[in-house]
């Protein structure tokens, strides 16, 4: 994982030096899925002048997964990202001396779902079974998905997981070609509303609904940059705090800042998404009482207990590398 060591240590000297002459810091923003309503937040952080004010300019590139990010971050072609926690739980087993941890909850409540149709039978958990599941190999919902298997005693083969791509994941279940599918919450339903899915036809089952204490996407980062510029770091976080805290405050006034960047974009269907998002995942009870960012230690033991259930680990699970609060501040950031 160290053959990109240069990469960090030339953002890293481009981070200082820009702090220095006060110049704007230049830093990549890897996300994890394409410009759709929950990217809304880190594009309104650029244009409201958050990332500016921190002596920041951010360039946000689309990703293909909820796992896209880690190798990105940890290579150092990227110092910062947006992850899927619990895959990177499972890269870091695998890859103990990568350089990347996170360090910012966002999704308290992860999104990950199995979505299917109450008219091809699905409408709980115990339903699958019989039944044809697609699901993306990358997908961060299936990497969960045999936690949700075990956690409902489902008996997972007597279902059957067809691999789908994500562009034809919907489709396939609006057409009838598969009775369920794994995905975010908030983007496979409404792709079904889009497709002209009847709404009451969409059975969205939430694993964090279903016996799941997992976390979702956290804002990662390369631990070499930050050890080099904390700054950096803390100014980046702050900024995505205040993007989700004008989001969540008036979620159509940041759909413009996403529809720059994605006109093909239904602003009204993408604003819903990222109502969901904020509703089910951001705004947690848990996040109104201790602040955006934060994590509970204990539950983030009891998601490492579960994920042992269905994964293996070749070392010892180590909580504190997947997880510092160092660049936050104490108690998170306040979003009421």
């Amino acid at each position: 994982m160290r053959h990109y060591t240069h990469l960090v240590a030339a953002l890293a000297l481009t981070a200082t030096g820009a702090f220095a002459d006060g110049h704007a810091t230049e830093v990549p923003f890897a996300l994890d899925w394409k410009f759709e309503g929950p990217a809304a937040p880190y594009f309104a952080a650029i244009d409201n002048g958050h990332f500016e004010s921190a002596g920041l300019s951010v360039e946000i590139t689309a990703g293909s997964g909820s796992l896209d990010a880690i190798p990105k971050v940890a290579t150092g072609a990227f110092p910062i990202g947006f992850a899927d926690i619990n895959s990177l739980i499972r890269f870091l087993d695998q890859n103990p001396d990568a350089p990347v941890t996170a360090v910012m909850m966002v999704y308290d409540k992860p999104p990950f779902a199995v979505i299917g149709r109450a008219s091809l039978g699905v409408s709980e958990p115990s339903d699958l079974e019989g039944k044809i599941l697609g699901a993306p190999p990358p997908d961060g919902a299936w990497a969960q998905f045999p936690i949700f298997a075990a956690e409902n005693d489902l008996d997972s083969d007597a279902i059957t997981v067809e691999p789908v791509g994500f562009p034809t994941r919907e489709p396939m279940l609006a057409e009838g070609n598969v009775a369920a599918i794994t995905g975010f919450s908030f983007s496979s339903y409404l792709n079904l509303v889009r497709l002209g899915v009847p709404e009451d036809d969409i059975t969205t089952l939430l694993m964090a609904d279903y016996g799941l204490d997992l976390y979702g996407n956290a804002i990662i980062v390369n631990t070499d940059f930050a050890a080099d510029n904390a700054d950096v770091v803390s100014g980046f976080l702050e900024a995505v705090a205040m993007g989700w805290k004008d989001a969540i405050a008036d979620p159509a006034a940041v759909m413009p800042a996403l529809i720059d960047r994605n006109p093909a974009a239904d602003a009204g269907l993408e604003q819903r998404r990222l109502q969901l998002a904020i509703d089910a995942n951001v705004l947690t009870d848990h996040v109104m009482a201790n602040g955006m960012g934060m994590i509970d230690p204990a539950r983030l033991d009891a998601a490492i207990e579960q994920i042992k259930m269905v994964y293996e680990f070749q070392n010892e699970p180590d909580a504190s590398l997947y997880f510092t609060d160092a660049y936050l501040p104490e108690g998170g950031f306040p979003l009421n």
